[in-house]
C-alpha cells in the first residue's frame, strides 16, 4: 500500500504518517517545515522503516516547489498510489478588514489549490493500483449551516470551497477506482490551533484524531464517495 500525505511534519498529519507506517504502507511526507520532518525520518529510523518513508520539504502552495516533488515521489511510488490525504492547511485569525490580497492567496492556494493540484498530478498513479482514496481534511467552520467565527472568513470559506471540490472530484471519477470523500473536523488540540488561538483547549488530541483519519483512509472509501462528514464533539 502507498499513500502520500500533505502538512506530515506535524500535528495530525505527522501522526497519520507514524501510523500509516506501522501498517506496512509506504509514505511520501511532504511539508516546508524540515525540522518536522527530520523528527518523522528519525521515528521511521528507530523502527526500521527508513526505506518505507520519504519525505520531500516542499511549498505545496508554489507550483515549482510541488512539480519538482511530484516527479521524485512518482519515482518512489513506482508509478502507483492508493491514499493521498490532503492535510496541509493554513488558519489565520484575524479580522475582515484587515485581510489583504496577500492572505488571500496564501490561504487559497495552500488549502484549495494545492489540493486540486495534487489530485490531478495523482490521477494516472491512483488508476494503476487496485484502489484509490482521496482523503482531504477540511473544517466543520466550511460545512454550510455551521457555526462560523470572526476571524475566519477566508479559512472558513477556502475549507468550504476544498468540500464542494471534493463533491465534484467524486462525481468526475465515480467510474474508476478512485473514491474521493472529506473530513470535516472540529477543533483538535495541534500546533496551528495554538497559533490562531492561543490558550484554547480541546479534549481532542492530534493522536486520536489521527487515529480515525488513517481508519477511514484504508477502510470507508468501500461504503462512502463525495462524502462530507463532519468529525467534531465540540463548538468549534
Amino acid at each position: 500500500m502507498k499513500c502520500i500525505v500533505t502538512g506530515a511534519s506535524r500535528g495530525i498529519g505527522f501522526e497519520v504518517c507514524k501510523l500509516m507506517l506501522s501498517k506496512s504502507c509506504r509514505v511520501v511526507a511532504l511539508s516546508r517545515n524540515k525540522e518536522g520532518l527530520e523528527k518523522l525520518k528519525a521515528f521511521a529510523a528507530s523502527q526500521g522503516l527508513d526505506d518505507a518513508l520519504l519525505v520531500l520539504p516542499t511549498d505545496i502552495s508554489d507550483g515549482n516547489s510541488l512539480a519538482d516533488s511530484v516527479k521524485k515521489f512518482t519515482l518512489f511510488l513506482d508509478g502507483e498510489l492508493n491514499i493521498l490525504i490532503n492535510n496541509a492547511g493554513y488558519l489565520q485569525n484575524k479580522p475582515l478588514m484587515e485581510l489583504s490580497e496577500t492572505d488571500f492567496d496564501r490561504i487559497y492556494k495552500t488549502n484549495v489549490w494545492a489540493p486540486f493540484h495534487l489530485i490531478q498530478q495523482t490521477i494516472s498513479l491512483f488508476k494503476k493500483a487496485d484502489f484509490g482514496h482521496i482523503l482531504n481534511i477540511s473544517s466543520v467552520g466550511g460545512v454550510q449551516g455551521s457555526l462560523k467565527f470572526p476571524g475566519l472568513s477566508l479559512y472558513s470559506s477556502s475549507k468550504g470551497a476544498l468540500n464542494v471540490l471534493s463533491e465534484c472530484v467524486a462525481e468526475e471519477l465515480k467510474e474508476t477506482n478512485i473514491k474521493c470523500n472529506t473530513l470535516a473536523l472540529g477543533a483538535v488540540q495541534t500546533e496551528m490551533l495554538e497559533e490562531a488561538f492561543p490558550g484554547y483547549q480541546t479534549p481532542i488530541s492530534a493522536q486520536d484524531m489521527a487515529k480515525y483519519v488513517v481508519h477511514f483512509a484504508l477502510k470507508d472509501h468501500q461504503f462512502m464517495n463525495g462524502k462530507i462528514i463532519s468529525v467534531s464533539s465540540s463548538n468549534p
